[in-house]
């Protein structure tokens, strides 16, 4: 029998083995994961530790999902080495893992500065359940009040959001010079950061932290400005960067992420990769690059497990896409948010707290940002994977009542009947 091996348990190999199974394929599937339990959803970590759900709701796919779906899960046991010459992956247990093909789908690790004093109790990151656990248990027992969240990014809105629900003193510091900066434009920034500072969050932009200072637990920092800020918590939230360190020595071609085609194939022959941990093509702007979104990995697991079969499936690319809820504000980005350049057409509009904005390059939608309401974005993300020509409807982009109605009556028929799976 055939046997497929599959390092990581986030949605791309979840995705890859559901590919694998409902084909009908009876192929061994074994998986190593670095984490301790059956699939669940990381977006919703914060909200299990704001206490608005229960740790049972984190688990999409049911607590039997590797029984169901005839996999042997190693959990708790990451892969460390993979020698492509023996096909054989060496765990944390020192166990050695023989396979035919491979799926590396080992997602990303957060990102940690080499600061002093990073090693004091009371140093977290956040991108994990076993985080939110620990965070949780660590805020009870030391009775902690003070928080420092470092950056400003997606993670560190939503560990600020969850934290709110604590009723803490929270200060966020973001080394660009404002919060999001990858992720909105300027005016969607400033509209958040208004929001937060009206929940008495102090936002620190065009600054880090040198220094963290303790005895054996974290008391205060220093910041690059000079600044020095008392806190009872520290958490690391500037990002993830795609899961690599194992795969150094193997042969596996590495950039940032996992160098791939558009079959998920990397240079090794039978070894595939998905997910976070590769670098797949930005439809936008043409360049392969890490794009750490759900949809991303989904799809990628899908066309990997497909192509593992033997199939002939493709993934061309996709392109960044965000959201994010900031204290009852929801955003949506994607695409190109701040362009540059005479290439584009902007247009934007602002009602209070609501803000739209989408930008247009040859007649084409290649980005938007929505703030509040964000109603009907979800056309935006069809016309930039689509790369439909919206000259004949530019002007009414952002009428309230923009919808399909607008569009091509064939696009129209094609959109609506993929909705409905036809």
């Amino acid at each position: 029998m055939e046997r497929f091996l599959i390092i990581g348990s986030g949605p791309a190999a979840i995705s890859a083995i559901e590919t694998i199974r409902g084909k009908g394929s009876k192929v061994e599937i074994t998986l190593l994961s670095e984490e301790p339990y059956i699939p669940y959803s990381r977006p919703l970590i914060s909200y299990l530790l704001a206490g608005k759900i229960e740790e049972e709701r984190l688990f999409y796919k049911g607590r039997d999902f590797y029984e169901r779906y005839g996999v042997k899960a190693f959990l708790e046991e990451p892969a460390v080495e993979v020698n492509i010459r023996e096909g054989i992956v060496y765990s944390t247990k020192g166990r050695k893992f023989t396979y035919d093909k491979l799926l590396i789908a080992a997602g990303g690790k957060p990102i940690i500065p080499a600061v002093e004093g990073k090693e004091l109790k009371g140093v977290f990151t956040f991108t994990t359940l076993n985080d939110a656990k620990n965070i949780a248990k660590y805020l009870e027992v030391e009775k902690a009040e003070r928080v420092l969240i470092v950056g400003g990014g997606l993670i560190g809105l939503k560990a600020t959001e969850a934290l709110l629900e604590w009723n803490l003193n929270i200060t966020l510091v973001e080394l660009a010079d404002r919060i999001l900066s990858l992720t909105l434009d300027k005016k969607a920034s400033n509209i958040l950061q208004w929001r937060l500072e009206k929940e008495s969050v102090k936002v620190i932009t065009s600054n880090t932290v040198q220094e963290i200072r303790g005895q054996k637990k974290v008391e205060e920092v220093s910041l690059r400005s000079g600044e020095i800020l008392p806190c009872d918590m520290l958490i690391f939230a500037i990002g993830v960067a795609p899961s690599v360190s194992f795969l150094r020595e193997s042969g596996v071609e590495i950039n940032r992420g996992i160098i791939v085609n558009e079959k998920m194939e990397t240079n090794i022959p039978n070894i595939y990769a998905a997910g976070d941990v590769v670098e797949i093509k930005n439809i936008i702007s043409g360049k392969n690059q890490p794009i750490a979104i759900w949809p991303n990995a989904t799809e990628g697991g899908k066309v990997a497990g497909a192509n593992m079969l033997g199939e002939d499936k493709f993934y061309p690319g996709t392109f960044p896409m965000n959201s994010v809820e900031v204290c009852g504000i929801p955003t949506i980005s994607m695409g190109l948010t701040e362009p540059e350049g005479n290439d584009y057409e902007v247009f934007s509009k602002e009602e209070g707290i609501n803000y739209r904005k989408v930008i247009l390059r040859d007649n084409r939608v290649v980005g938007a940002v929505f703030v509040g309401n964000i109603e009907r974005a979800g056309i935006f993300c069809g016309l930039i994977k689509d790369h439909l020509d919206v000259s004949p409807f530019k002007s009414r982009l952002l009428d309230d009542d923009f919808g399909l109605i607008y569009l091509p009556r064939e696009y129209r028929k094609r959109k609506i009947e993929e909705a409905i799976g036809l």
